[in-house]
Order: structure tokens, then sequence, then C-alpha cells
């Protein structure tokens, strides 16, 4: 009875806690985001010089500032998902390693897809004054982050880089018409939109499906893990390295191909000479079980979601402050085509801790969505999802083009289920498994080995990916650039009405 009572006691403290802790968080919430909008008031304030235009940079700090709270919420959870849905990392540790890491990469390497953004998808006329200009970038800013905030709302884990570059095309075509959008270069950013889903897909099976016939569907797992896991390990590292190099030190030194190699290399030699004796400690008495040998995959997970959490930053910064950096460089230059596109340290810290700040507030729905109710993750499936979409997206990134994270993100966790489904309903053969203790592992006591045998085939031939997400999913990506070209169009017609 004293049991009981204490129980129940302890239950209400539970839950009084709880409710404390939701409460303090909703307080909070609104007094951070006051702060971060005040300082950024206060930094495009002396940042900028004054002139007649101050006041539309300062108007779209807010909105750049308003449109990374949003990038932060949507998209970041692309990239944690798989990582919490596995159970590798808790919600808060996910959140810290994230907001570290998008804000290195924002920071560090976020400058050419910024340029991609901000003045490669326009070419205004000569003819289009200053303050057109910087109305047409702040109509495109200013539906995307709408768009958005509406999706995240809805739980829907749209295409930031869909909206951003939808924003810019509705808006730019409302002020001059069609003319002033670039074409090829649209067309070459919706051929990446259909290419980087495949990519992620393709890499992220390949990848499981290698663990799988190498690791997991050999006769002793544990000696087959102590091979290939370090390799995979530095696999990671080079990539990385390679990244950082080209990349992350872009703005104070540009090595040649040859030396970026030789930096990969280099870390993936090193990182397999660490990573072998670690793995060979870890695995010392280990069971030749599959959920053990997955236990080796959690911390190079966690390293791989950093690195892809810095890849983010890197690539989708700009979809938060790409066109305020061409407001910036218009207002300065009085131009409309100034050129190569200056990118201010503040303008880029905008986009670090607004990305940072809106996950940690509004993220952690759609980190269970991805995580969770797509496909079931482990931490071996996770790692896969992870390690491939860096890899796209790092490659993207290099090159200049804004692809969406999303987009890789979704695709390689789709590409780890549906491999899944595939060897699950082919029968594709385990070697590690024999057929009859295979039929005989999933029977029950009372079970015959041929009531067996097609009460697992009945188990089995299940779809391991959920179908609705498919459709939702794919409907969302498809709506998202008309919608937000024609809320674009709107607000710039809108402004210019308002402006005189």
């Amino acid at each position: 009875m004293a049991k009981s009572v204490l129980d129940k006691d302890l239950k209400k403290v539970v839950q009084i806690e709880t409710a404390a802790y939701a409460r303090s968080r909703s307080l909070a919430t609104p007094g951070l985001l006051i702060v971060f909008v005040i300082g950024v008031v206060a930094v495009a304030t002396l940042s900028t010089a004054a002139g007649p235009l101050t006041y539309l940079v300062i108007i779209a700090g807010v909105i750049a500032a308003y449109m990374a709270l949003n990038v932060g919420a949507n998209d970041v959870a692309n990239n944690m998902g798989p990582a919490v849905g596995s159970r590798a990392l808790t919600m808060t540790s996910a959140l810290i390693i994230a907001a570290i890491c998008e804000a290195a990469g924002a920071i560090l390497a976020g400058g050419d897809v910024v340029d991609t953004i901000s003045k490669r998808i326009l070419r205004p006329d000569e003819s289009m004054r200053v303050v057109e200009f910087v109305l047409v970038m702040t109509a495109a800013m200013l539906s995307a982050a709408l768009w958005i905030h509406l999706a995240t709302y809805l739980g829907a884990p749209v295409s930031t880089t869909h909206a951003i570059v939808g924003g810019v095309v509705g808006a730019g075509i409302a002020a001059s018409g069609f003319d002033i959008v670039q074409w090829p270069m649209i067309g070459a950013i919706v051929a990446s939109w259909v290419i980087s889903p495949v990519m992620g897909g393709v890499i992220a099976a390949l990848l499981l499906g290698f663990v799988k016939w190498k690791v997991i569907y050999q006769e002793d797992r544990v000696a087959a893990a102590r091979r290939w896991v370090p390799v995979l390990v530095a696999l990671m590292s080079g990539v990385f390295a390679m990244y950082l190099v080209s990349k992350g030190l872009s703005r104070v030194w540009r090595p040649s191909t040859a030396v970026v190699l030789m930096f990969g290399v280099a870390a993936f030699a090193i990182s397999l000479w660490l990573a072998r004796p670690w793995v060979r400690r870890r695995s010392r008495g280990m069971e030749n079980r599959r959920k053990n040998i997955a236990s080796l995959f959690t911390l190079p997970l966690i390293f791989a979601t950093a690195l892809l959490s810095f890849a983010h930053g890197a690539n989708d910064v700009a979809n938060a402050v790409g066109p305020l950096a061409a407001i910036v460089a218009a207002v300065q230059s009085g131009l409309t085509d100034a050129g190569t596109v200056e990118l201010p340290l503040w303008v880029l810290m905008i986009g670090a801790i607004g990305i940072s700040l809106g996950l940690a507030l509004f993220g952690p729905g759609l980190i269970r969505t991805v995580g969770e109710k797509i496909t079931k993750m482990d931490a071996i499936r996770a790692y896969c999802v992870a390690l491939s979409a860096a890899i796209t997206v790092l490659l993207a990134s290099t090159a200049g083009l804004p692809v969406s994270s999303t987009h890789i993100a979704i695709g390689a966790v789709f590409g780890v289920g549906y491999l899944r489904e595939y060897i699950t309903n082919t029968g594709v053969p385990n070697p590690a498994v024999k057929p009859r203790s295979m039929f005989l592992e999933t029977s029950h006591l009372n079970e015959t080995p041929e009531e067996a045998l097609v009460n697992y085939q009945k188990r089995e031939k299940r779809k391991l990916v959920r179908r609705q997400h498919v459709v939702s999913i794919a409907a969302a990506w498809v709506i998202t650039v008309p919608a937000a070209a024609l809320l674009a169009a709107g607000l710039y017609l809108l402004m210019r009405a308002m402006a005189g």
C-alpha cells in the first residue's frame, strides 16, 4: 500500500516537473526570438553604411532571420532524424551537435552556394532600379519563409531550397517578366532536384548492401566487423577531410585538386590506423549477433551526422541569407548587378545563428517524423543514410549547386528502406542463416516446419517503407515551387504598391 502511494506521488512529481519544463520553454521561446531579432536589427544597422535605402537592408535582415529560423526548424530534421530514430543520439545531444556543426558549416564554407542563390538565378535588366531589385529579393525571402513555416506547422519536411528558388523566380517574373530569369541555371537546379534524391538513395542502398553482405551475412560477424567497420569510418574521415580543405578553408587557401586528394588519402589512412584497434577493443568478447554488431556503428554514426550537419550549414545557409547578400551588395554599390557578391560575416552569422536557434526551438517534431515514421532505423541503417547524404550534399556544395538537402536525406532514407524491403520480399539468401533454421527461429513451439515457413513468409511479405509518406512528401515537393513563386509575386506587387 505504501509503495503504491509512493509510486503515485513520484508520478505526480514527474508530471509537475514536465509541465514546469514545458511552461518554462514556452516562456523562453518568445524571449530568445525577441533577443535574436533585436540583435539582427542592431548588427544590420551598424554594418550598413548610412543612406536612403538603409532601412530596406534592416527589414531584409529581419526577414532573413525569420527565414533562417524556418530553415533550422524544417530542413535540419532530415539530417538528425536517422540518428535520433536509431537511438544513437538523444534529442538533446542531437540538437547540440547540429547547432555547433550547422553554424560552423555556414560560416566556414557557405560562400559558393550563397552566390548561386543571390546572383546567378536572375539577370536584372539595366533599367531595373535598386529599390525594385531589393523588393524582389525581400519578397522572395518572405514568401519562402511563410511557406516553410506553414509546412513545419503541418509536419511536412519540404525543401527550403525549392521554396527560396521558387520565391526568387516568382518575384523576378512579377518585376520584369520571364526574361529576367536565367533559365539554364534553373534547368540545372531542377535537374539536381531529380538527381540528388536518386543519388542519395542509391549510395545509401549500396552502403547498406555492402554492410549486409560483408558483415551481417557472414558466419563470423565479429571478425567481419573488425575488417570492414574501420574502412567505413576511414571513408567518412577521408570525405570530410577533402571537403574541409577544399571548402572550409577556401577563404584563406585554395589548394589544387592533387593537394585535396592527398589530404583525403592521408585522413583515410590515419583514421583506418586509429579505428582498427578501437573496433578490436569494442568487439572483444562480443556476441555474434546483429544487435551487438550494430553497436559498433553508433560512434561513427554520430561523427557522420556531425559531418552532414556541417555540410547542410554550408549548403543551405544560402536559402536564408543569399537574397540578403544580394540586397546588401546592391544597396552599397547602387547597382542591381554588382559583379561578385561580397559575403559579409554578419550576413552569414544571421544565417548560422538563425538555423541553430530554429532547430533548437522548433525542430524536434520533424526530427521524429523523419527518424521514425518513414522506415525503421537502427545504427547501421542510420549510418548509411547519414554518410550517403553527406557525400551527396558535399559534392553538390563543392560544385556550387543549391541541391535540396531534404531530397538527398529523404532519398537516402527511402533507399535504405526499399533495399531492406527488396531483400525481405524476394528471398535474397543470407549465407549466415540456414533456410530451415531461419524459419524455425521465427516459429512458435506448436507450429510444424511447414506452418512456420508459411507464417514466416506472411510476416515478412510486408512493406517496410510507409507508402503514405512517399505520396505526401512527393506532393509537398511538387507544390512548393509554384506555391512559393505565386506567393512571392503577390508579395512583390504589394510591396511595390506600398512603396509607391
